[in-house]
């Protein structure tokens, strides 16, 4: 079995149904929550685990907390002048 993503105007809906009723011995619906919530929430993922995989490698480097925030608080000081 394959998976697909299938968007549907409005106003096919019904047939759409109608159509997936018609042939349910070989079509299965089911609806992706995540999708529900953000439309996007596949490509972030793949995004953060490439992120996460390249820290892993070394490829890219992750700062401290702390470094973050002195980073943070010396920008906010250039701004402040």
């Amino acid at each position: 079995m394959q998976t697909l993503t299938v968007q549907v105007q409005d106003s096919f809906m019904q047939e759409f149904l109608n159509f997936v009723q018609e042939r349910q011995e070989n079509i299965h619906i089911e609806k992706d929550y995540n999708l529900e919530h953000d439309p996007y929430f596949y490509r972030r993922q793949r995004e953060l685990h490439q992120i996460r995989d390249d820290i892993k490698s070394g490829k890219t480097e992750m700062i401290s907390h702390d470094d973050f925030w002195d980073e943070i608080d010396s920008f906010s000081e250039t701004l402040d002048k």
